[in-house]
């Protein structure tokens, strides 16, 4: 049994080798999400990740890692599962209306116990079909959901005409951006270092042409 304070130990060296400042209650809060997740998990097999510091680094530190990429006042996580890296990016970074979208209901009942345990304001849950949803957002994460295209075709319409798209790849996915449709373009490309994390981790930001 790994002790929260070997997480803690865990999560604040990850948070370290980041580069990140984070608010003073994030990593405590993090950590309460992490074994929210971990309770949850046991019963409705919300995540492949059963191992509690691989839940600190493949789900939290892997989705701070994008975390200096985020911007504007409102963020849509489309297809975000158990609120990754939705839910994370709303602790590290209070202050934008976080809208965590899903069509699993298991994961949508989850995500509204976590909004509600962890008192996270301006963060609400839509279980729904990205298609189906309405809205702009200035800033859209899409945690390896879909393909490139799929992404943009079904979601692209929430995206605000300034906004970004934060694309979470493994590998780079150059045999994707053919299929980009017309009125997107690839801003940048990151190569993502994820504490602990051997596997291959992009990052693509991608707006309105």
């Amino acid at each position: 049994m790994t002790t929260r304070a070997a997480l803690q130990a865990r999560l604040e060296q990850g948070i370290a080798e980041l580069g990140l400042q984070l608010p003073a209650d994030a990593v405590p809060r993090l950590l309460d999400y992490q074994a929210l997740l971990e309770r949850w998990n046991a019963t409705y097999n919300l995540t492949a990740v059963r191992d509690p510091a691989e839940m600190v680094t493949r789900h939290l530190l892997d989705s701070l890692a994008i975390l200096p990429y985020a911007q504007g006042r409102t963020l849509a996580d489309l297809g975000t599962g158990p609120g990754l890296p939705g839910i994370v990016l709303a602790i590290a970074a209070p202050g934008r209306e976080v809208l965590l979208v899903d069509s699993n209901g298991k994961k949508v009942r989850f995500l509204r116990e976590a909004i509600r345990a962890l008192k996270l304001d301006g963060v609400r849950a839509l279980q729904s079909r990205v298609e189906d949803v309405e809205g702009q957002y200035d800033c859209i994460t899409a945690r390896a959901f879909a393909s490139l295209a799929d992404m943009l075709g079904w979601g692209g319409h929430l995206l605000a005409p300034d906004g970004i798209w934060l694309a979470m790849k493994g590998k780079r996915p150059d045999e994707e951006l053919p299929g980009i449709p017309a009125g997107f373009v690839v801003r940048s490309t990151h190569e993502l270092i994820v504490p602990g994390l051997p596997a291959e981790r992009h990052l693509l930001v991608l707006g309105r042409a």
